[in-house]
């Protein structure tokens, strides 16, 4: 959360007043953005279940080198798609249990049809369509408590990149439960939200960002991608 604004916070308030956030706090939203704001130096804290995850510091290459690969992607099919939005850790306000800080989000524009918003303080509020995380393994918070909180609010699509397990699971919210998108004989997954939005998982899990973006440029020129494109900016 970007700590610009106290404003959750009452007059009486100071910092040395409020609790500090710590990893297992159990609260909900409103105390939780309380002391979020009180601790402007805190990078990344998550609100899931009504439990609070308090961000470690994040190792180059468990993390942030795949973390700069899905927003290369990511970021290639919103320059090619108006009325698309991608957001890199924002906060989600999703209900009073689950204040979220997925690493990526992909959004249709509330203007364009989307089913989130931006709220008068700039944060999102609602379901964006697609959220990804890198996660360190399938033991991790973000295939449990975090899918299910995200799959009873509505995220349509939801990407998990397990990196020590060297895979990539790509959700689907189908009739209220997720349900796997399997890749084609060629390895690619298709998003059934963001068409155009193609993946070769293979080539992602090994690095090769040149074939990751050479079928993504395949799907920005398919047909159904150009039908999204009118369909959103109607």
């Amino acid at each position: 959360m970007v700590n610009t604004s106290s404003q959750h916070s009452t007059p009486t308030d100071s910092p040395s007043d409020i609790p500090p956030l710590e990893s297992g706090d159990r609260l909900i939203r409103p105390e939780f953005e309380r002391r979020y704001n009180a601790m402007p130096n805190l990078k990344k804290a998550e609100l899931i279940e009504g439990v609070v995850y308090v961000g470690s510091p994040l190792r180059f290459e468990p993390h942030a080198e795949p973390h700069g690969n899905l927003m290369i992607w990511l970021g290639n099919y919103k320059v090619a798609t108006p009325g698309v939005r991608l957001g890199d850790n924002p906060t989600v306000r999703l209900d009073l249990d689950n204040e979220p800080q997925p690493d990526a989000i992909l959004l249709i524009d509330a203007a364009c049809g989307g089913s989130s918003h931006l709220s008068t303080d700039g944060y999102v509020e609602g379901a964006p369509e697609l959220v990804a995380e890198v996660a360190a393994s399938s033991a991790s918070k973000d295939l449990y408590d975090k899918k299910r909180a995200y799959r009873r609010n509505g995220i349509q699509e939801y990407i998990v990149w397990q990196v020590f397990d060297n895979t990539v699971s790509w959700f689907s919210l189908q009739n209220g439960e997720y349900v796997a998108l399997i890749p084609n004989a060629l390895g690619i997954i298709q998003s059934q939200v963001f068409p155009g939005l193609w993946l070769d998982i293979s080539a992602l899990v090994a690095g090769n960002m040149q074939q990751v973006l050479a079928v993504l440029q395949k799907g920005l020129s398919s047909v159904e991608h150009q039908m999204f494109i009118q369909q959103i900016s109607i």
